[in-house]
């Protein structure tokens, strides 16, 4: 409720009439690509609007942070698709609601904040995946459906498509070197619309692809046995796309407070869109996430208050109540161009600027995020194998780094300081710096420049300091931390540790 008052406070620079602008062009932009994916999923064309719909409204009021534009997004529909053709619908919206239940969870648990462990390799490759994707599919837009056959279009059509998304194209980048008090996007589908029905172009448009005419999304609880072996059919699906939903919407949101330089709350985020998929699966609607592309129209268009989602939603409410005759006669071009710019301008081609100065570990992983996200369209897969990949690089490097300055002092005892972090990755070459069989009577081991971080590098500590005591030698830990000396198997054969000097940090214990 406080965010709802927050819009109408008078104290709030908000720029109520960018906002209205931007929520429409938004709109404009939402209806074919939701229309589109609940088509290729198999749901009825309807679903996919009400699922625009309530994500969007839901998550504009109680989302993490203004700008953030949610709907029916083809990331989380397409995780379903496997399961309408094996049960159908009722199942869906089961997951649906289940995967909303998964997001909540991680919202209040406060799990949210692992989003930052993203690295920015794999962002890059999340951005431009996303981007490629979303060009890729506006080529569909120049394909035509004939005896069940898809085939691209040729001839008069494809000329007249061809010059209406260009016109398009060209309104956008031109029309914000003479003004920005009007979303260039909206401009360009206001014209292209104009100029198709004043010379009454035949070319696609929206109605073609599905009708967008119904009701207000009526409640429904989801069909489906209460029992174990429903949960097992609809859980694998719901957690996946709660992870996806979640993964897309937190990187999304990542994006905006970058662009923005404002800061989002990624656990509100999680509540609100878990708690939006919950109303979808009990209103008919195929769910969602966050949209990076509408995200960026947007934002493009001067948004930064979370007015522009509240107006993007209710427009697609009226738009299925009252305006579908006026909708469904929109150009698919115009769209298109809307769209394709999009792609464009979501595309980091910063990273190909540094591409030449960039690790090579990082254009690896920022390629692999890349193609997966092209060719898998699974972003939960992608930016999993991204983080892997970038741990292993980061755990490789830093095994590195252990060595040892070794040094005899006048009374005839060896020193071993220690540099770097002792952990799994570093224990063995830890383990071949030392000289057990020619080293003296009595060594010291120097940890005041290292750090013990897991189970392992106690493990290899129990391992020196046993070896050494079989071999009938003194051995001294200095600087390690009471809890390692806790956990090490062999303390009796550690004596005179600096206490009072040793840091106070923890080792996790075994499980």
């Amino acid at each position: 409720m406080k965010a709802v008052l927050n819009l109408f406070d008078f104290s709030q620079k908000v720029n109520y009439r960018t906002e209205i602008l931007a929520g429409l062009t938004v709109a404009m932009t939402m209806i074919p690509e939701s229309l589109s994916f609940a088509i290729l999923a198999g749901f009825p064309p309807l679903v996919g609007l009400y699922g625009a719909f309530i994500m969007g409204l839901v998550t504009a009021i109680f989302g993490g942070r203004p700008g953030l534009i949610s709907g029916g997004a083809g990331a989380t529909v397409i995780v379903l698709i496997a399961l309408m053709k094996s049960h159908g619908l009722e199942y869906v919206f089961g997951a649906i609601a289940l995967a909303g239940v998964l997001q909540i969870g991680v919202g209040l648990l406060k799990l949210g904040k692992f989003i930052r462990l993203v690295p920015q390799p794999v962002m890059f490759g999340f951005v431009n995946g996303l981007a490629i994707v979303i060009f890729m599919s506006q080529l569909e837009q120049f394909k035509m459906t004939v005896n069940g056959n898809t085939e691209w279009l040729t001839g008069t059509p494809f000329l007249i498509m061809a010059v209406l998304v260009a016109l398009t194209i060209s309104i956008v980048l031109l029309l914000p070197k003479l003004t920005k008090k009007i979303p260039a996007s909206l401009v360009a589908i206001a014209v292209v619309f104009a100029i198709v029905m004043i010379f009454n172009i035949d070319t696609k448009q929206v109605e073609d692809i599905a009708s967008v005419s119904g009701s207000l999304p009526p409640f429904h609880i989801p069909n489906i046995p209460l029992n174990l072996e429903t949960l097992k059919v609809i859980f694998p699906y719901a957690m996946i796309m709660a992870a996806v939903g979640l993964t897309e919407g937190l990187l999304t949101l990542n994006l905006v407070d970058e662009i923005t330089g404002t800061k989002g709350n990624s656990n509100r985020e999680c509540v609100a869109q878990g708690s939006a998929n919950i109303l979808n699966g009990f209103f008919f609607g195929m769910g969602g996430c966050p949209m990076i592309a509408q995200t960026l129209v947007n934002l493009s268009a001067g948004s930064r208050a979370r007015l522009s989602g509240i107006v993007a939603a209710l427009t697609i409410l009226v738009i299925i109540l009252v305006g579908a005759p006026v909708i469904g006669k929109l150009p698919m071009a115009a769209l298109t161009g809307v769209m394709i710019m999009v792609a464009i301008g979501t595309f980091e081609w910063a990273s190909l600027r540094i591409f030449k100065r960039m690790p090579r570990s990082d254009i690896f992983v920022m390629i692999v995020v890349t193609l997966i996200t092209v060719f898998l369209h699974n972003l939960a897969l992608a930016v999993l194998i991204g983080v892997i990949i970038s741990a292993l690089v980061f755990a490789w490097d830093n095994a590195k780094r252990i060595r040892a300055r070794k040094h005899v002092d006048e009374n005839g005892v060896k020193h071993y300081d220690i540099y770097g972090p002792l952990f799994f990755g570093s224990v063995t070459n830890f383990s071949e710096k030392f000289d057990v069989a020619n080293d003296p009577a009595e060594i010291i081991i120097d940890f005041a420049e290292s750090r013990v971080v897991d189970m392992s590098a106690i493990e290899a500590l129990n391992a020196i300091t046993q070896r050494y005591h079989n071999a009938g030698k003194t051995v001294r830990l200095q600087h390690l931390s009471p809890d390692c000396i806790t956990l090490l198997k062999n303390a009796e054969a550690i004596i005179e540790v600096n206490i009072l000097e040793d840091p106070m940090y923890l080792v996790p214990e075994k499980t």
